[in-house]
């Protein structure tokens, strides 16, 4: 092997210009591909075609209709809705709203279809009319009517009248990535025109379509800023520790070709952009560092040994390109293995990042080295122990081998410990919070949530098994009861069914008596009712979101605030219980994007934890063929697998939450910590075989050559996985928090636990005696 890695840093010195040509060519090909690129910003690209819940929402859609929204909320200052004033922008913003485009309803407190009894006659209008006309008691007659009817309480009228909403569903077509983005600019177009000529109403606006616009807009926002500071950071770290332009450069030529060619190649392919995997630029561009880093410290190790610069490089490949190789192998295969998610965003940005560190990988061991080999590099020739980061490595290591008892001991238990905190830990989600505060869909929906209604919600279809058959009073029957039992559950806040209507139209054919506020008592009554009331709706405010075709089934949703996808689950898990006893011929699942959210970060932790298992099982395969020793393979698994544990221990310790974002994260960071052992092993490994070292004497050669590389590695990887803490959005800044922690965690295991256990498993002299001032344990 070792003649290969020989022959491989000679032909590329040999063939330097042909090297540059052709990588040149290659990156300038695939990063054209860059043009097609695209950025979905459907929420719904985070849930597989074969995710059960999605498919259940769907058969759902399919048989009423699409709930995607926009919702302005609005807060008059002085406190009251009901005045002439708020009633006509009110009445004036309800009218506007039918120019949104794509919208299909618009539903308000001043558009709710009231119905009235004249004589024999059924009356369907709009509660408010002219409202600057209003008299004070044609005020407080409405004012009654909206707080006290369920279809509007806790939806569209707060209890205390202070705030009121006008929501706008829309039937988006889903043919061109321009759709939401064109209906949430008209939507904030109207908002501001809105606070201009209404300045004493405060206006909120959100809604479903409002967060898929955020979802695009939080993508964006970190491929603009967050990319650029990586890039800074990476400049900085690589130009204050190698202290070398020319290092600096090829360093920044790698990684944004690296970045160019995955980006480009996915163009190529036709794969869009997501909220997940638009962070994957970020992330390739923190882990192509770490190649050029350790080609770069041995090289400039090797000429102020005294080499020429050709030797330096062929010496500097020859010495890298096993363990390059491995911790790029290794690397691709933990960000491959995400392709067992349920999320395909996170297959996306396994694949995407994959791709960067296999090209990171191919220039670091062609390009870098070629050119290295025609740019002018300076290298003052020096003793080899006399650069200061050296110095801290090798008393590092005297540190480590001299009291290596103690150091396992301590690291062990360390271990232990802070791996105990993931009995803390939950599987729990609260979407809103994926956007922190600086977007404003998120204030809107915080205030919405707190003044006039929830944002989750559970859907239900409820079957009443033939054509017509909702009108059984039998069946309704069931339904109120079920609607009920929902209204005395903690955090519900409204429950939308069609019985509400019933009851309402019972009542208006009776003279509006209060007392045949009731479910019809004959079926081709209740029909005739229902039949009437339809007739009079005007166009756009129909039954169809609540009723079916043939009128065999109805639609029940019920509204939440302050829940958790844990609770969301929980709370389903009881309907579905109440159901099965009391109407088991209903019997069905919740449904909804709320549903879904709730399952699919248990489901992706599930599908993650068989994913990293076979990532540990490949690495460990790869590891052992590589080193040739199966007891070095097995042991560097210690090292490895430990920082994962250690990572979630502490968040669960400090934040005890684990959502969508962070259930990647394994999988992810298991290949990335590796490359610090590995590139450890393979210098001890050298030290033992080629010189003939004990294993101290292997530990403190390991320290001496790639400790250095390490730390600067480390710090690149931490400090690019921090710069994702900044983004706004949560999944993406988790998951950045928690993969810096685990590395961190990562290096030192690899300089304290590792070094210790090589020397407890590889039985061998001591190598004390080199080091007579040494202090045994």
């Amino acid at each position: 092997m070792d003649w290969l890695e020989k022959q491989f840093g000679e032909k590329v010195v040999a063939y330097r210009w042909w090297i540059i040509t052709a990588t040149v060519i290659v990156v300038l090909t695939a990063a054209h591909g860059t043009r097609f690129l695209e950025l979905n910003n459907d929420t719904r690209v985070f849930f597989s075609k074969e995710n059960p819940q999605l498919q259940a929402l769907e058969a759902l859609e399919n048989t009423y209709n699409r709930i995607d929204n926009v919702l302005f909320v609005l807060a008059p200052k002085d406190g009251k809705v009901f005045t002439r004033k708020t009633l006509a922008a009110v009445e004036s913003l309800t009218e506007a709203s039918w120019q949104i485009p794509y919208s299909s309803r618009v539903d308000s407190i001043t558009n709710f279809q009231h119905t009235r009894a004249a004589d024999d006659a059924l009356i369907v209008e709009d509660l408010v009319r002219n409202a600057g006309g209003l008299s004070d008691d044609e005020i407080s007659r409405i004012r009654l009517i909206a707080t006290s009817e369920p279809s509007l309480a806790n939806r569209l009228i707060s209890p205390s009248a202070d705030v009121t909403g006008v929501n706008i569903n829309v039937l988006i077509p889903r043919k061109s990535i321009d759709e939401v983005p064109e209906v949430a600019a008209f939507a904030r177009e109207m908002a501001d025109g809105f606070r201009e000529k209404y300045p004493d109403i405060e206006l909120y606006l959100t809604g479903a379509v409002m967060f898929d616009n955020a979802f695009g807009e939080a993508s964006l926002n970190d491929i603009r800023t967050l990319v650029p500071l990586m890039l800074c950071a990476v400049v900085i770290i690589i130009g204050l520790t190698l202290r070398s332009f020319a290092g600096t450069f090829v360093t920044l030529a790698i990684i944004v070709m690296s970045t160019a060619t995955a980006l480009g190649v996915t163009g190529w392919l036709g794969v869009m952009l997501n909220p997940a995997s638009a962070s994957a630029p970020t992330i390739i561009l923190v882990l192509a560092v770490a190649d050029s880093v350790h080609i770069l410290a041995i090289l400039f190790q090797q000429m102020r040994l005294g080499r020429s610069k050709h030797e330096a490089v062929e010496e500097s490949v020859r010495l890298n390109l096993l363990p390059v190789f491995l911790t790029s192998a290794t690397t691709a295969i933990g960000f491959l293995t995400m392709n067992f998610s349920d999320a395909p965003p996170f297959r996306d940005l396994g694949n995407i990042v994959a791709l960067g560190v296999t090209a990171a990988f191919v220039y670091s061991v062609t390009f870098l080295p070629a050119l290295l080999s025609v740019l002018p590099i300076q290298v003052k020739p020096q003793a080899e122990r006399s650069g200061t980061a050296c110095k801290s490595c090798d008393r590092l290591a005297g540190f480590v081998i001299h009291r290596r008892k103690r150091v396992f001991l301590i690291s062990l238990t360390l271990m232990a410990a802070v791996s105990l905190g993931t009995i803390n830990i939950e599987l729990n989600d609260d979407w809103i919070k994926y956007f922190d505060e600086s977007f404003p869909v998120r204030r809107a929906a915080e205030f919405t949530e707190k003044h006039l209604r929830g944002f989750d919600i559970i859907e239900y279809s409820l079957d009443a098994g033939e054509t017509g058959g909702i009108n059984r009073p039998d069946y309704l029957a069931k339904v109120e009861k079920f609607a009920d039992w929902y209204e005395t559950q903690p955090h519900v806040v409204h429950v939308s069914v069609i019985t509400d209507v019933y009851k309402r139209l019972n009542k208006s054919m009776h003279g509006d008596d209060p007392a045949y506020y009731r479910i019809p008592g004959q079926r081709d009554l209740a029909a005739q009712y229902l039949l009437l009331y339809e007739m009079s709706l005007p166009f756009g405010l129909d039954l169809n979101s609540y009723i079916n075709v043939d009128k065999s089934a109805t639609r029940l949703i019920v509204s939440f605030r302050d829940m958790t996808s844990r609770d969301l689950r929980e709370m389903d898990d009881r309907a579905r219980a109440w159901l099965n006893e009391n109407a088991p011929e209903m019997f069905t699942y919740g449904s909804g994007l709320s549903i879904i959210w709730a399952h699919i970060s248990q489901r992706n932790i599930n599908n993650m934890l068989g994913a990293s298992m076979m990532a540990l099982v490949l690495i460990s395969f790869l590891l052992i063929v590589a080193f040739r020793s199966l007891k070095l393979g097995l042991v560097s698994l210690i090292p490895n697998l430990a920082p994962v544990f250690m990572g979630f221990g502490l968040w669960g310790i400090v934040y005890s939450r684990v959502g969508l974002g962070l259930s990647v994260v394994a999988a992810m960071t298991l290949g990335i910590v590796v490359d610090d052992t590995i590139h450890f092993i393979s210098k001890y490994i050298r030290a033992r075989r080629e010189q003939g070292s004990d294993p101290a004497g292997a530990v403190r050669y390991a320290f001496h050559t790639v400790g250095t590389a390490m730390w600067i590695t480390t710090a690149a990887l931490v400090s690019g996985f921090l710069v994702l803490t900044w983004s706004g959005y949560r999944m993406n800044s988790d998951m950045g928090l928690l993969s810096a922690i685990t590395i961190t965690l990562a290096l030192a295991l690899d300089f304290f636990f590792l070094p210790t256990l090589l020397m407890k498993v590889d039985r061998g002299e001591t190598g004390m005696r080199d080091h007579p001032t040494g202090i045994r344990d």
